[in-house]
């Protein structure tokens, strides 16, 4: 079963961030929470009996026009356009108010699932304060204490139960491909000229793209799926609501992506948030080609891509492996050399390695330098096999993971990539003691 979204919707007061903060705590194994988006915890990723999911936080919805209900409608519509399942949350102790039956039509009125729930029913004499609520006819009523936990698993059960199957005979949509970047690089150009159509707004106006919008085509009979994002601003410039979502949004899509394209402005150099928002897809393990747009208005000499490729290795040292790619989206120029290059890095994201020919370059590789000592003690690898690809992770069997410095593990990653084309994507070397029999 894939990953799904939840957004949990209700008016004011009903406990929102109580049952959201129930949820993304340790009971339920909180994986992460995305950074720098949102001080008020809008959003987390969560698991719940092995199964992933992410959860949104909403404002509460009036009737009445409050201060910012236009705002928190705005962004309330966005979420649940985003969700899988909504949470559809009310307030046993106040019992069901005008704004509950406003946002019960407004539910109805979309096509997804709603799990109806009743909170603050803090034990078995207030179980009668969720009748009245099945007149909202949303189905059957989940009762809940966001204050002392209870019915939350009930809840996240129902939730789980209504996420869609991965369909098995689905057609192959291809490769995914995210296209990230800061705001303004030219991300949406650069989608227009692979497309070669105008199939995304382009405006010099910051913060035009608001969507991850998906377009398949197809490029030498091969399917493709290019998701443009929107701008991935630094911590603090985040202001309105909508913008949050399509920072999470252009987070959902880096997850989902099989390649990335992070885009940097040649014309503005590099920034200090692109390290930022090319580590999002970094920690992701996802293969990134590195996209330095706006070439046609640099002033150029023959050492001029050289200084640049220069600026970029020391500037994303961490992004090493990344292959670089000079190209103008306006004029067109190099932009077919996009595909060939993302068919590659996947193809290398994807490689698995023989073990007996990865022991051979492992082991090797520890004769001719083995690692220092430390402590006293020598850091000795018995055995290395391969465990995952998408990224290519290997599992090395040693006598102490404690002696790997980070330097060494570093220097095997190097020479994997020495020994076999790991070009455009990031590796994992996973170190483990060795179990004796």
């Amino acid at each position: 079963m894939r990953s799904g979204v939840i957004a949990i919707v209700g008016r004011p007061n009903v406990g929102k961030s109580t049952i959201f903060n129930r949820i993304a705590g340790e009971r339920l194994s909180i994986v992460e929470d995305i950074p720098g988006v949102t001080r008020d915890r809008l959003y987390a990723k969560c698991t719940w009996l092995n199964h992933e999911f992410q959860l949104i936080d909403t404002g509460g919805i009036q009737i009445e026009n409050q201060p910012y209900q236009e705002e928190i409608r705005a962004q309330v519509q966005i979420a649940i356009e985003e969700a899988d399942v909504i949470v559809f949350l009310t307030d046993g102790k106040v019992g069901l108010t005008d704004d509950d039956k406003y946002i019960a039509r407004m539910l109805q009125r979309q096509d997804k699932p709603v799990v109806l729930a009743v909170n603050k029913v803090d034990d078995t004499s207030k179980i009668a304060n969720i009748y009245e609520f099945y007149a909202l006819g949303m189905g059957e009523p989940i009762a809940l204490s966001g204050a002392h936990g209870v019915g939350i698993g009930d809840l996240l059960d129902a939730c789980i139960a209504l996420f869609k199957e991965e369909d098995a005979t689905a057609i192959d949509e291809g490769i995914r491909i995210a296209v990230i970047g800061e705001p303004n690089v030219g991300k949406s150009s650069l989608v227009n000229a692979i497309l070669k159509e105008d199939r995304a707004i382009v405006s010099n106006e910051q913060g035009t793209t608001r969507d991850a919008i998906d377009t398949p085509f197809v490029f030498d009979e091969k399917p493709y799926v290019i998701v443009d994002t929107a701008g991935i601003r630094k911590r603090g410039r985040i202001y309105e609501s909508v913008e949050k979502y399509s920072v999470l949004r252009a987070m959902s899509a880096i997850e989902k992506s099989d390649v990335v394209l992070f885009v940097i402005d040649a014309h503005e150099g590099i920034r200090e948030q692109d390290k930022h928002v090319a580590g999002y897809a970094n920690e992701a393990g996802k293969p990134i080609i590195i996209i330095v747009n706006k070439w046609d208005l640099i002033e150029k000499d023959t050492h001029t891509m050289e200084v640049f490729t220069e600026q970029v290795r020391k500037e994303f040292v961490y992004l090493s492996y990344a292959p670089i790619l000079f190209l103008s989206a306006k004029t067109t120029q190099r932009v077919d050399h996009i595909i060939p290059l993302v068919n590659q890095v996947y193809t290398n994201a994807s490689r698995r390695i023989a073990t007996n020919v990865l022991n051979d370059v492992i082991l090797d590789t520890q004769l001719v330098n083995p690692a220092p000592a430390r402590n006293g003690k020598k850091f000795r690898i018995y055995y290395a096999t391969q465990v995952g690809i998408n990224p290519p992770t290997f599992m090395i069997s040693c006598n102490d993971p404690s002696l790997m410095h980070f330097s060494y593990q570093r220097f095997l990653e190097n020479q994997l990539r020495e020994a076999f084309d790991f070009e455009g994507t990031p590796i994992r070397i996973v170190a483990r003691k060795k179990v004796s029999v």
